[in-house]
């Protein structure tokens, strides 16, 4: 697996978290959501990623995003 398929892989999973403890915790969740969508856009704007510095250093080899 690649670091660019592994932070997608995470991001995918954290989102469907929040939203199923939206659904049934509490409407606050959401706003989780929404935390790793602005920090999914900033990643695509700056090309830095705090999730990808964290496998970086857990050894996943990079991809093509990441560098």
């Amino acid at each position: 697996m690649t670091l660019d398929r592994a932070v997608m892989m995470f991001a995918g999973v954290m989102i469907l978290i929040s939203v199923a403890l939206a659904y049934f915790v509490s409407p606050l969740w959401h706003l989780f959501t929404a935390f790793i969508g602005v920090n999914m856009f900033q990643a695509s704007i700056t090309g830095f990623c705090p999730a990808a510095n964290i496998f970086k250093k857990l050894g996943v080899k990079p991809g093509t995003a990441f560098n």
